[in-house]
């Protein structure tokens, strides 16, 4: 198993650990007094610790690491990029691009559909505001589970595996999306800064797509691997 899969399979135990004092913690609905208006700068709390977490995480998606961060993450930036060239690449690159974009954008439909019902179970008072908050911490603990045991987006954007997928900085967007309704610093901040890692990685694509596509980019090919995030998909890494 390498590092970074013994890294992310500790992270994955944290997330969880985190689901479930949040989840404990609902039974006690003052806790979440941070989550309303401006509560944010009252006093310290120790939701402030997730707060920084989770922020941190984006600007490491928004900024070029050379180690220790999943390339799947970073293949946006120039220096993760191994360039090849061929003659044939820029057709075969602006077709994939175009397959995968759609496929994407297919995610993205279903996605905005499911944050639209959990948007109208709020409407109608079927949940509150901390249930929106553990929809959110929730998606954090899936997005590792997509990772490193099972991916259903996989059946949509037939990707190989994460390293190569097309929606990796996706994650926080999806994950805070809940937050959307709602409304106060807390919540907004993290939809904005999710909005702004989603930006930057869209256009990325838009601007540098060889960096995305194992035709244009050595550096994503299984033989070149070195996150090997993604053995359950990949019997070369076996």
């Amino acid at each position: 198993m390498s590092t970074i899969r013994k890294q992310y399979f500790l992270r994955l135990f944290g997330r969880i650990m985190i689901f479930i004092v949040c989840l404990i913690m609902c039974f006690k609905p003052q806790f979440y007094n941070i989550l309303e208006g401006m509560n944010f700068f009252d006093e310290f709390h120790i939701l402030h610790l997730l707060w920084l977490i989770w922020i941190f995480d984006m600007i490491l998606q928004i900024i070029p690491i050379k180690n220790k961060i999943a390339l799947g993450s970073q293949k946006l930036f120039v220096n993760r990029f191994r360039p090849i060239h061929k003659k044939n690449n820029y057709k075969l690159l602006k077709d994939y691009i175009k397959k995968t974009t759609a496929s994407a954008y297919k995610v993205f439909i279903i996605w905005t559909l499911l944050i639209i019902i959990i948007g109208l179970l709020y409407y109608f008072n079927i949940i509150n505001k901390v249930w929106l908050f553990m929809f959110s911490v929730f998606f954090y603990v899936c997005d590792l589970i997509c990772v490193l045991i099972w991916c259903p987006f996989r059946l949509i954007m037939k990707n190989k595996c994460c390293t190569t997928c097309r929606i990796f900085n996706w994650d926080h967007l999806m994950m805070f999306s809940p937050l959307i309704f709602c409304g106060g610093f807390f919540s907004i901040s993290l939809v904005v800064m999710s909005f702004l890692a989603w930006l930057v990685w869209e256009l990325c694509i838009l601007f540098h797509p060889e960096r995305f596509s194992e035709m244009t980019n050595v550096a994503l090919r299984c033989s070149n691997c070195t996150d090997k995030l993604c053995t359950q998909y990949c019997k070369k890494l076996r």
